[in-house]
């Protein structure tokens, strides 16, 4: 399930090395209000496709298990989650910080930040289910359903409700999205990059979280 070769790991540190640099100190648009907190779009932002890929591949890996039965899909599903848990608080911690210098506050109960809230919630009870299950079957079949339909709420949740209401998030409620008005070619430059680069970070965290929970099994089993 795990990306194989070391190329990938070399391609993530050379592509947040540059997002890292280019980020602070390249060029950016001037824009009323956003000012330097733009700059903030290099994190926030790919860190949320992070997310989403790592909970779409941990979705996957619960279908596959309830095909196939496989541990293997299950321990990748519940890895992938929990590194994508990660991702997404980084997610909401980083869009905080922007929010306090560009909307006032930390918190203004937009659409957007109480749905994400809500996903990060739903996420968090499926490691409580997980931790509530003794039988390592039982545990993972009722996890893998609940997965696959916690993925399927959070998109609703992240790209349709906020949509149907105002918001102050870029893209809903009305608003134009930054890359009509704000994304300039320097910014696509470092931006795309950024969400690989993100991206393939959490695939390469939960490939070491995945060899240390086969290590921590093998060692109960001694």
């Amino acid at each position: 399930m795990v990306l194989k070769g070391f190329w990938w790991k070399i391609l993530c540190m050379a592509l947040l090395s540059y997002t890292i640099l280019a980020g602070f100190l390249g060029v950016v648009p001037r824009r009323f209000i956003l000012n330097e907190s733009i700059r903030n779009l290099y994190f926030h932002v790919p860190m949320w496709f992070g997310m989403i890929f790592l909970l779409l591949a941990s979705s996957v890996a619960s279908i596959l298990y309830l095909k196939k039965g496989k541990n293997r899909h299950d321990r990748f599903a519940s890895q992938a989650a929990n590194t994508g848990i990660v991702f997404g608080i980084l997610g909401l911690v980083t869009g905080m910080v922007w929010a306090k210098y560009t909307w006032g506050s930390y918190w203004s109960g937009d659409p957007k930040q109480n749905a994400s809230a809500i996903g990060m919630l739903i996420y968090l009870a499926y490691f409580v289910l997980r931790g509530s299950l003794e039988d390592p079957q039982k545990k993972a079949r009722i996890s893998a359903v609940y997965n696959i339909f916690a993925f399927a709420m959070l998109i609703p949740l992240l790209f349709i409700l906020p949509r149907l209401t105002d918001s102050l998030h870029p893209g809903n409620g009305g608003n134009p999205g930054f890359n009509s008005y704000d994304l300039d070619s320097n910014m696509r430059k470092v931006f795309y990059p950024a969400v690989v680069g993100w991206t393939l970070l959490g695939f390469w965290i939960t490939d070491i979280r995945i060899r240390i929970s086969k290590i921590e099994e093998a060692l109960d089993y001694e």
